[in-house]
């Protein structure tokens, strides 16, 4: 067991909590942080001066990445990486994301206090639009450093505004001209992700660590109906193209194709939009998400597959287009990891179990770059994606002190 243990700060790692809940701070207390706002903006301000009183180094991308570096004894080594996202949910909570950053800046703050040096070198990142809310699909920052998508693709995606990503990121480097940029990607030695559970289960077993064994898969797509506009009260139903009708029928069709007794599948409506949204107009064109969930890749795969046919069969008299946005099937951290994670718990007598994450994170992307694993923490009643999103202080200190047990294992 390492100095790391008595030298993290609880008291240190809950203030810095506060001060990023007050970057896109809400009034219900939660946070609208969306990815390359201004509110990430002034949070990512925050962090560097941080770091700048640690002496670290700070670098960004073409994706608006953000790193936090503690330089090893031997610097030409793959570093360690760690980390997690800044951005939020609308109506987010305080803890989802900027845990994992936080906590990964305690064990380096830790490090560089105790006179310890690793010797790889050990990074903090915080991946550029994780929840997608702003633009979609989401984790397009970890999907990119891995290259599992390309700027081609990611830069030109427009928020709902008409910003793409290519503007947003270039406003980030302008405002912030301090940080070094740097080319996209690289494969680092290993990468250790600490999150809030996002779920019940560490709360219910009244555990204070999860270790995670994999990820469950996700499919999304945006459909798009397209109908005409038509006067509310002289037109008669059988000569409308109502959009709205079709996709409430499409949704209802999806709803009972869905239908799981077991409770396995996710199926989610997360976006609604209809234009022109006039009371007496009837709408020409209606946009939504679907976001399908489920661990055993092969259900996914045939639910994915029923979206397209299912809209198809219900939009008339309306045309529909079928977008799917992302595919990322179910996924299973390595042994190595996960053993290290629950050797780190065990030695220091925090109650520990394995679980599955029914959420996704960056950590999938790297996952395909090198080993990767994930620790959770307990949340209050499993919320999350909520502005009611609590966390304890000393759970979100005995995860930072299990995370500068591994980082310092894998980086030494």
């Amino acid at each position: 067991m390492s100095i790391l243990v008595s030298a993290i700060s609880e008291q240190r790692l809950w203030q810095r909590h506060e001060a990023m809940a007050a970057h896109g701070a809400t009034p219900r207390g939660g946070v609208n942080r969306q990815a390359l706002s201004q509110a990430d903006i002034d949070a990512r301000r925050t962090i560097c001066s941080w770091a700048r009183e640690l002496g670290l180094g700070t670098f960004t991308d073409a994706l608006g990445n953000f790193f936090i570096r503690l330089e090893g004894s031997d610097p030409s080594l793959p570093p360690v990486l760690t980390g997690s996202h800044l951005d939020s949910q609308p109506t987010g909570g305080r803890f989802d994301g900027v845990y994992g950053v936080l906590a990964g800046f305690e064990v380096l703050q830790t490090l560089v206090e105790s006179g310890l040096r690793p010797r790889r070198s050990i990074e903090v990142v915080s991946w550029m639009n994780e929840e997608g809310s702003r633009f979609a699909p989401g984790m397009m920052g970890s999907a990119g450093f891995a290259g599992t998508r390309n700027l081609v693709e990611i830069l030109p995606v427009r928020d709902v505004d008409g910003v793409s990503v290519a503007e947003a990121v270039a406003e980030v480097h302008r405002q912030m001209p301090e940080v070094a940029l740097r080319p996209l990607g690289y494969t680092p030695h290993c990468y250790v992700e600490a999150h809030i559970e996002q779920g019940p289960v560490l709360e219910a077993q009244r555990q204070t660590i999860g270790i995670v064994t994999g990820i469950q898969g996700k499919r999304t797509f945006r459909v798009t109906v397209t109908g005409e506009e038509a006067h509310a009260g002289t037109t008669p139903h059988q000569d409308r193209k109502d959009a709205l009708m079709s996709a409430s029928a499409m949704l209802q069709a999806l709803k009972v194709r869905f239908l799981d007794p077991q409770d396995i599948t996710r199926f989610t409506v997360g976006l609604f939009r209809i234009e022109p949204c006039a009371p007496s107009v009837v709408p020409a064109r209606a946009v939504f998400s679907i976001d399908i969930r489920h661990p055993l890749s092969e259900r996914l795969t045939e639910l994915g597959d029923a979206v397209a046919p299912l809209c198809h069969q219900y939009a008339a008299p309306c045309a529909v287009q079928v977008e799917e946005l992302s595919t990322a099937l179910s996924l299973e951290f390595p042994e190595s990891i996960r053993q290290t994670i629950e050797q780190a718990a065990a030695e220091l007598g925090l109650g520990h179990m394995r679980l599955l994450s029914a959420a996704g994170h960056d950590a999938r992307y790297l996952h395909e770059q090198c080993e990767t694993g994930m620790i959770f923490v307990p949340c209050l009643k499993g919320v999350s994606h909520h502005e009611s999103e609590s966390a304890t202080s000393a759970d979100l200190a005995a995860g930072a002190r299990v995370l500068g047990e591994v980082l310092w294992a894998r980086a030494r």
